[in-house]
């Protein structure tokens, strides 16, 4: 169990200057579209390889993302998932307990979704939320808080022992920066659903939220299950370092390389089929049919576009981390 860190820590804030900070990342030039767009690919084709070790070991792997509001856990599971086979990995994301689920044992309803052999499961936001917003919002009394904090280790310890990798990260964002994210969703409409009533109210209880952290991470920083935090202000530099770090815990994984296929040759047509008339379908229209060549490739100008890149705009690096 983590040992507790002080006052300053408990309050939220930075030991040096009192601002509402709680770590400082060092200064970092941004990454350039090509050399991040050049490593995710490399890092995702080790994730297959990671993902085909997992299938062919029987392995189990449960990574949990937690963090502050807008800090990218959505953006960073998506660098995750998207290269990998869908059959073998599963994103749990719930939404608030319904009334049944009230009246279960509190990690009943997670438990549910762990993983079978050769599966890789990734919860956005987890059974933390009791130890977060449950606890900061009033959402469960003081007993039920605490004893999540007196529960969880033994649950999570009782995973481990089954032979399930839990690997827990927790994103840090700086308040400068987690407000730059609301305001740039408020104002835009296709992003306005990550805005949640709750997200506005977190905006006021920021030390609040830093104590109810530094308090879950003394009671549930494990040395079965640690807790690893990423400097989230640059979504770049996190996407990566996290890839890095998440491939690095699995060495074994390099045993296993997935053998290229070589595809005979296939059967000759069928000389008797007939393909029924194309006037018999109903097509979706061409819309792009000759637009590279007519508008140059401004994404903007498309019907719906919002120019929205692959890398999902970078944050400016700030020095105070959540």
């Amino acid at each position: 169990m983590a040992k507790k860190d002080g006052k300053d820590r408990e309050n939220g804030k930075d030991k040096e200057g009192g601002k509402r900070k709680e770590a400082a990342s060092q200064p970092a030039r941004k990454l350039n579209s090509e050399f991040y767009e050049a490593e995710l690919a490399r890092l995702q084709f080790e994730l297959v390889r990671l993902q085909y070790w997992v299938k062919e070991k029987g392995q189990r792997i449960v990574l949990i993302f937690e963090g502050r509001d807008a800090a990218g856990k959505g953006g960073m599971i998506k660098r995750i998932i998207e290269p990998l086979n869908p059959r073998g990995v599963r994103l749990v994301a719930l939404n608030k307990p319904s009334d049944v689920e009230r009246t279960q044992w509190y990690f009943q309803r997670y438990t549910y979704h762990l993983p079978s052999a050769g599966e890789i499961v990734i919860f956005d936001r987890s059974w933390y939320n009791r130890a977060g917003v449950e606890h900061v919002m009033n959402f469960c009394t003081n007993e039920e808080y605490w004893e999540f904090m007196h529960t969880c280790p033994l649950y999570e310890q009782m995973l481990v022992r089954s032979g399930i990798h839990l690997i827990k990260y927790w994103m840090s964002v700086s308040d400068e920066e987690q407000e730059r994210r609301f305001q740039q969703r408020a104002g835009n409409p296709a992003k306005l659903w990550k805005l949640s009533p709750m997200d506005l109210i977190s905006r006021d209880r920021w030390v609040e939220y830093s104590r109810a952290k530094d308090t879950m991470m003394n009671h549930t920083d494990l040395p079965q299950a640690r807790w690893y935090q990423v400097d989230a202000d640059d979504k770049r530099r996190a996407h990566l370092n996290t890839l890095q770090h998440l491939l690095s815990l699995f060495p074994d994984y390099k045993s296993v390389m997935p053998e290229q296929l070589r595809l005979g040759k296939r059967a000759p047509a069928d000389k008797e089929y007939v393909r029924p008339p194309r006037a018999d379908h109903i097509i979706v229209p061409d819309v792009y049919g000759d637009y590279a060549s007519t508008q140059h490739g401004r994404s903007r100008d498309l019907p719906n576009g919002d120019g929205d890149s692959h890398a999902d705009e970078p944050g400016a690096p700030q020095a105070g981390q959540e």
